[in-house]
């Protein structure tokens, strides 16, 4: 079958299906449960209110708990298990969790993404807030922004593929289609360099791609919250004789703080979960290792799924605690 009409199929079942199943439960619990007509009328109508959005929920509900509950459980099972002959398993604790920890290479991943989270949020979210300020301040400020923005429309692996083009090495002699290397080579110097081989500056090589996709989200939020400070603040702060650094860094910062941090938090839990990049780029190697990165290795090149779904679990701590931050500072800010 043609993949566009596949997919025109599949978006027409699913609608339909959706209409069908909503249309259903309303007819289930007006007609046929609680009827709203009777000496029992009030009664039944508070009883199907109550049953509603439960009916409603409950494709969701059965979604999350088959893509997202019944993994981490069986993930958190196969942590605790090795693989034994005839595809079996048995059980062996913490065995794959000490077995981890004594890898080189799972203690180099926890560094580089100890590095990542400390780099990437602060940098994309500094270039974040500084682009917010000054696109506000020139006439074609919004087409300065969508530029900013349009790194955020492509896919980790396609910004991983240009950025690499861009650090392509070539042996010395031979013209040079890398574009850092091609001007390293324009302003005088001796010779190419292979810059993602580079020990721990490659890292940072691989953080710019991540910081260039993750400023423009920043900015976009970030600009919002400045449209947002009352204008009666930063006139008493202009008559009161603040200058331009004063007023952004002493009233308006102070007042999107709240936005920052959540501008922030979002982007270490992208940072976190980082692998399109790395896998692209580098593979892991020359010191470039990540968490989600050695999860991969572990389960789909080395078969070891213990130490992989270890690795996926103490990924999954990491995030956890961020997540629930953002969802309660969310719900606290729209009380």
């Amino acid at each position: 079958m043609n993949a566009a009409l596949q997919g025109l199929i599949t978006i027409l079942l699913g609608v339909g299906g959706c209409v069908a199943y909503y249309t259903l439960s309303n007819l289930l619990v007006d007609t046929l449960l609680f009827p709203a007509r009777g000496p029992h009328q009030a009664r039944n109508i508070r009883r199907a209110n109550l049953v509603r959005p439960w009916l409603f929920l409950a494709p969701a509900l059965f979604v999350l708990a088959v893509y997202l509950a019944y993994p981490v459980i069986e993930t958190l099972r196969l942590s605790l298990s090795e693989r034994v002959a005839g595809d079996g398993s048995r059980f062996v604790g913490f065995a794959n969790y000490v077995q981890m920890l004594s890898e080189s290479k799972f203690r180099e991943a926890m560094r580089n993404n100890l590095l990542w989270l400390v780099v990437v949020p602060a940098a994309a979210t500094a270039f974040g807030l500084l682009a917010a300020r000054l696109t506000d301040r020139i006439r074609w400020g919004s087409l300065a922004k969508s530029l900013i923005f349009m790194p955020m429309a492509i896919s980790f692996v396609g910004a991983a593929v240009i950025f690499k083009l861009i650090y392509d090495f070539r042996p010395p002699g031979q013209a040079q289609i890398g574009a850092l290397n091609a001007l390293v080579l324009f302003l005088g110097g001796s010779e190419p360099r292979a810059w993602l081989t580079m020990p721990l500056w490659n890292n940072f090589f691989l953080m710019a791609v991540l910081v260039w996709i993750q400023t423009g989200f920043a900015m976009v939020i970030l600009s919002a919250a400045l449209r947002g400070i009352p204008e009666e603040t930063i006139e008493a702060a202009i008559i009161d004789g603040a200058g331009p650094f004063q007023l952004f860094f002493r009233i308006q910062v102070p007042q999107i703080r709240g936005t920052i941090a959540v501008v922030w938090t979002t982007i270490t839990v992208v940072v976190l979960k980082i692998f399109d990049i790395v896998f692209a780029m580098t593979n892991g190697q020359w010191g470039t290792q990540v968490l989600a990165n050695y999860m991969y290795d572990k389960l789909f090149r080395a078969g070891d799924w213990g130490v992989g779904s270890a690795s996926a679990v103490v990924l999954m701590l990491l995030v956890t605690p961020i997540l629930v931050w953002n969802v309660a500072n969310a719900r606290r800010e729209m009380r």
